[in-house]
C-alpha cells in the first residue's frame, strides 16, 4: 500500500515522502480501515516538524484523523463490522489502509460526506468538551471564540449557535470574516483592523463574555482576560498563535473568573464513554443540519504534503482534507 511518511524532521512539503509499505494487520483490539480521506490537523504540522509532544523515529506516517471502511477487524473487537463506514483518530493514518484502536473507532455520521466526517472528530470534539464539558455554556451566554473561521473555531461557533449562546468570533482577515459568519457568528471581528477590548465591550453591553474558547493563546488571552464577565470561562484549547501565555491567578481572583484547560486526547484515554456520547450528539445535530466541518479544499493523495504545508502557513479557512480512495 501507498503511505506518506516523515523521512526527517523539517517542512512538511520537504520531509513528507510517499513510500511503498507492506498492509498492516491488525492487532487484538484494532480495526483495519481502508482509508478514504484524512482531515489535516496542526499537529500534522508539528509532528513533520519535530515539535509535537509525541515524537515518533522517522520514518513514521503522520495524520491522525480519517473516515474509512472496516477492512478487517483483530481478535476481541465488537462494535463495528466489515464493511461499516467509519471515523476515527490515531497518528498514522495517511496511508490507504491504517490500523486504529477500536476505542476510537466509531460509525461516520450518514449525512456527512467522507471529507466532512473525517473533519468531525477531533475539531468538534474539541469544541464540544470545551463548550459543555469544561464551560458548561448555558443558552443566552455570550461566547466568543478566538480563530473562529479556522477548523475547530468554527466547530466552537456552530456548537455555541446550536447550543442557544450569542457567539462572538474574531479572525485574522475580512478574507476570513465570511467563513465565521457562514457558521454562524452573530458579530465577527477582525484582528488588526478592530479595536476587540471596546468593541466586545461595546457588542455585550459591557457585561462581557461568559465563555472563551482559545485556541490561539498569547495576545488572544490578553484580550480574553480584559473582557470576560463576572463568573467567566476561558478554555485554554491550544497555542496557534506561537507564543504561551501566563496566566495570573491574582487577576483571576479581582475579577472571579475561571482558566480552563482541555486536552481531548485524555478523555479518549480515560474517559471514553464520555467521547462516545459526545459522538452520538454530534452526529445527531449533523443529522439535523444544525452543525457542518467547513471543508475548504479536498486534495488528492498525491498532493497531501501540500496540504499539509498550507495548513502550516495560517492562511486557511475551515479543514483541508485528503482525498485518499473513493469507496
Amino acid at each position: 500500500m501507498r503511505a506518506w511518511r516523515v523521512t526527517r524532521t523539517g517542512e512538511p512539503v520537504d520531509v513528507l515522502e510517499l513510500h511503498e509499505i507492506e498492509r498492516p494487520e491488525p492487532a487484538p483490539g484494532e480495526v483495519l480501515v481502508r482509508t478514504s480521506a484524512v482531515a489535516i490537523n496542526f499537529p500534522d504540522v508539528l509532528l513533520a516538524r519535530g515539535e509535537y509532544q509525541v515524537r515518533p523515529d522517522p520514518p513514521f506516517v503522520p495524520g491522525i484523523e480519517l473516515a474509512g471502511t472496516v477492512a478487517a477487524l483483530g481478535e476481541g473487537v465488537d462494535g463495528v463490522a466489515v464493511g461499516d463506514r467509519v471515523v476515527g483518530s490515531k497518528i498514522g493514518v495517511l496511508a490507504e489502509y491504517a490500523t486504529v484502536p477500536a476505542e476510537a473507532v466509531r460509525l461516520a455520521p450518514e449525512s456527512l460526506d467522507d471529507a466532512a466526517a473525517a473533519a468531525l472528530t477531533i475539531a468538534y470534539q474539541t469544541a464540544w468538551f470545551g463548550l459543555h464539558r469544561r464551560a458548561a455554556l448555558q443558552p443566552g451566554e455570550w461566547l466568543l471564540v478566538h480563530a473562529a473561521a479556522g477548523g475547530v473555531g468554527s466547530a466552537a461557533v456552530q456548537l455555541g449557535v446550536a447550543a442557544g449562546a450569542r457567539v462572538i468570533g474574531v479572525v485574522g482577515s475580512e478574507a476570513k470574516a465570511e467563513t465565521a459568519r457562514a457558521a454562524g457568528a452573530e458579530i465577527v471581528l477582525v484582528r488588526g483592523r478592530d479595536d476587540l477590548i471596546p468593541a466586545i465591550q461595546a457588542a455585550t453591553g459591557r457585561h462581557g463574555v461568559d465563555v472563551v474558547f482559545d485556541p490561539v493563546g498569547g495576545d488572544a488571552f490578553a484580550v480574553s482576560t480584559k473582557t470576560i464577565a463576572f463568573e467567566g470561562r476561558i478554555v485554554v484549547v491550544g497555542f496557534a498563535g506561537g507564543t504561551i501565555q501566563s496566566v495570573r491567578p491574582e487577576h483571576a481572583l479581582v475579577k472571579n473568573y475561571s482558566v480552563l484547560g482541555l486536552h481531548w486526547a485524555l478523555y479518549q484515554q480515560l474517559r471514553p464513554e464520555l467521547v462516545e456520547a459526545a459522538h452520538a450528539e454530534l452526529a445527531a445535530l449533523a443529522a439535523a443540519g444544525r452543525i457542518a466541518p467547513v471543508v475548504d479544499d479536498v486534495v488528492p493523495f498525491e498532493r497531501a504534503p501540500e496540504a499539509v504545508q498550507r495548513l502550516a502557513g495560517g492562511a486557511t479557512t475551515g479543514r483541508l482534507v485528503v482525498r485518499v480512495a473513493d469507496r
